[in-house]
C-alpha cells in the first residue's frame, strides 16, 4: 500500500493534468488553479521536510565529530538567527533581514560564483584541445565569440562583432534548439514512466 498509492495518484494526477492541458474549459481551468494551491501547500511540507534533513544531517556530523563538522555548527546558527529575524522584524526592504541578505549573503554568493569561474574556464581549456575536427570548430567559435565580446575585437575588424553576432544567431542558436529538443522529449519520457509506473525512484529505492 505504501508503494501502490503514490503510484497511483501519480497515474491519476498526471492522467488528468494531461487532458486539463487539451481541453480549454472553464472546469478545467478552475482545476489547474486549485493544483496550483494545492503545489504551494504540497511545496511548504517540501520545505519543512527539507529543513529537517539540514538540521539532522549537521547535528549527526557534529556529533560524531566528522571532517569539518565546525562549518555545521556556523550553518545552523546562521540558520537559525536568520530565520529568527526574518519572523520576528519581517523581511522587507531595509528590515534586518534584507541586511543580513545583502551583506553577508549576497557576497558569499558572489565569492562561490567568482570560485566556479575558474572551475568553468578549467573545463573549458580541457574541452577546447583540438584533437578533431568538431573540437577544432568549437575552439574556432569560442576564440571568435570572446574576441568579439570585448573592445579589441573591433581593432582586428570592424566586421568581428557582427560575425559573433552571426555564431550566436545561427550555428548557437541551431545547437541549443537541438539541445532543448532533446531534454524536452527527456522529460516527457520520464514523466510517462512516472505517470504509468515504471519510473519509481522518487518512492525511495527500488521497483
Amino acid at each position: 500500500m505504501r508503494r501502490s498509492l503514490p503510484v497511483a495518484i501519480a497515474f491519476i494526477m498526471g492522467t488528468l493534468m494531461i487532458i486539463q492541458f487539451f481541453v480549454p474549459h472553464p472546469v478545467s481551468m478552475n482545476f489547474y488553479r486549485m493544483i496550483l494551491d494545492w503545489r504551494i501547500v504540497v511545496g511548504l511540507f517540501m520545505f519543512i521536510i527539507a529543513w529537517r534533513s539540514l538540521v539532522l544531517h549537521h547535528l549527526m556530523k557534529i556529533r560524531l565529530k566528522r571532517e569539518n563538522w565546525q562549518y555545521s555548527i556556523v550553518t545552523l546558527i546562521s540558520l537559525v538567527i536568520t530565520a529568527f529575524v526574518g519572523i520576528v522584524f519581517g523581511i522587507g526592504k531595509g528590515s534586518f533581514f534584507s541586511k543580513i541578505y545583502d551583506h553577508i549573503y549576497a557576497p558569499m554568493d558572489a565569492t562561490m560564483f567568482s570560485l566556479l569561474a575558474f572551475f568553468i574556464a578549467s573545463a573549458a581549456f580541457r574541452a577546447f584541445r583540438a584533437r578533431n575536427l568538431e573540437a577544432t570548430l568549437l575552439l574556432i567559435a569560442a576564440v571568435i565569440v570572446m574576441l568579439g565580446r570585448v573592445p579589441v575585437g573591433d581593432y582586428i575588424h570592424h566586421k568581428f562583432p557582427q560575425l559573433v553576432e552571426w555564431i550566436l544567431m545561427y550555428p548557437n542558436m541551431a545547437a541549443q534548439r537541438g539541445i532543448r529538443l532533446g531534454v524536452g522529449l527527456g522529460m516527457i519520457a520520464t514523466s510517462l514512466k512516472i505517470i504509468l509506473g515504471i519510473e519509481r525512484q522518487y518512492l525511495g529505492g527500488g521497483d
